[in-house]
C-alpha cells in the first residue's frame, strides 16, 4: 500500500448505520472538525466511513447553473435532498448503495501533495479489491458525473471519484464507492438534473455532458452480491493488515468544532438557495 498509510494506528469512526435522519450538511462538518483535531496532532490519523440516503451533493460551480431551481425541482420530485458542499467537485448521487471513506492526514510534520492524497485512497482500494480480482484504473471518465484525474474505473466504467479537503494542517482524502445498485440510473439522474438546469445556456464552466452506460457500481463489475457491510469487512481487514485500528466517535473538542462547522454548512446552504 502507498506508504502514508502505514499508520500505527488508523481511529475508525463508522457512520454507515445512522440511517437517513444523518445528513449530508453534518457529513462535511465532521470531516473539518477531524482535520482540525488530525492536523493539530490532537488525534491520531482518522478514518471516517459514511452513508446518506437519496442525497445529491453538489459542488460550488452547480450553484451557478442558469436555471438550478429547475434542476432542483426535479430532483426534489424524485424523492432527493440536495446539499452544496464546502469543495470543488460537481453533482454526485449518495444513497444505501454508496460506500463513502473519508482519510484524514495530518501535514504538522511534512507536506502532503494533492496526488500523494490521491494515491493513497488508490492505494487503499486497490488493496481492498484484490479478493476480486479487478484491473482498476485511475483516469478522467469522460462522460460520467463529477469527472476527474482519479476516477477509478474498471474497463472504462467507472465505480468511484475522490476529492479532497484542507484544513488547519489537516487532509481530508475523500471517496464514494458505487457498491451496488446501478450506476447507470444514477448517472442518468444527474444527467436529467444538468439538462433542466441548463436548458441549452451557454455558460463560462464547462458542464459535463452525462453518458449513463459510462458509470457501473461494484456489484455489477464483479457480478457478486456486493453490498456496503461487505465492503465494509473488505475495509477494516485492509487497515488492520498494516496497522492498528481503534473503533472510535468524536471527542468534546471535536464535537465543539463540529457544530460551528455545521452551523457555516447550514448558512452556505441557505444562501445557495436562496432564490
Amino acid at each position: 500500500m502507498d506508504a502514508i498509510l502505514y499508520q500505527p494506528q488508523w481511529r475508525v469512526i463508522d457512520q454507515t448505520t445512522l440511517g437517513p435522519s444523518f445528513e449530508a450538511k453534518q457529513s462535511f462538518a465532521i470531516d473539518d472538525a477531524l482535520c482540525y483535531s488530525v492536523g493539530s496532532g490532537n488525534s491520531s490519523c482518522a478514518a471516517r466511513t459514511w452513508v446518506h440516503h437519496d442525497t445529491i451533493i453538489l459542488g460550488i460551480q452547480d450553484t451557478k447553473l442558469p436555471h438550478l431551481k429547475d434542476g432542483l425541482d426535479y430532483l426534489a420530485s424524485q424523492g432527493y435532498h440536495y446539499v452544496v458542499r464546502n469543495s470543488g467537485g460537481l453533482a454526485v448521487v449518495l444513497d444505501e448503495g454508496v460506500l463513502n471513506i473519508s482519510l484524514i492526514f495530518p501535514e504538522k510534520n511534512r507536506r502532503i501533495s494533492i496526488d500523494q492524497g490521491y494515491e493513497a485512497m488508490v492505494s487503499l482500494i486497490d488493496k481492498m479489491l484484490e479478493p476480486y480480482h479487478l484491473k482498476i484504473e485511475a483516469r478522467e471518465i469522460i462522460g460520467s458525473y463529477c469527472p476527474g484525474r482519479y476516477d477509478l474505473s474498471v474497463n472504462g466504467k467507472k465505480f468511484a471519484g475522490i476529492s479532497q479537503r484542507r484544513l488547519r494542517r489537516g487532509v481530508a482524502v475523500q471517496i464514494y464507492i458505487c457498491v451496488d445498485g446501478s450506476g447507470s440510473q444514477r448517472a442518468a439522474l444527474i444527467g436529467e438534473f444538468y439538462k433542466r438546469s441548463l436548458q441549452g445556456e451557454k455558460t463560462h464552466f464547462e458542464y459535463p455532458v452525462i453518458q449513463p452506460e459510462t458509470m457501473a457500481s461494484l456489484s455489477e463489475l464483479t457480478g457478486k452480491p456486493l453490498d456496503v457491510g461487505k465492503v465494509m469487512m473488505l475495509f477494516y481487514q485492509t487497515l488492520q493488515s498494516s496497522s492498528q485500528v481503534i473503533p472510535s466517535q468524536l471527542t468534546l473538542e471535536e464535537v465543539k468544532r463540529f457544530e460551528e462547522s455545521y452551523e457555516r454548512m447550514i448558512d452556505r446552504n441557505e444562501k445557495a438557495f436562496s432564490f
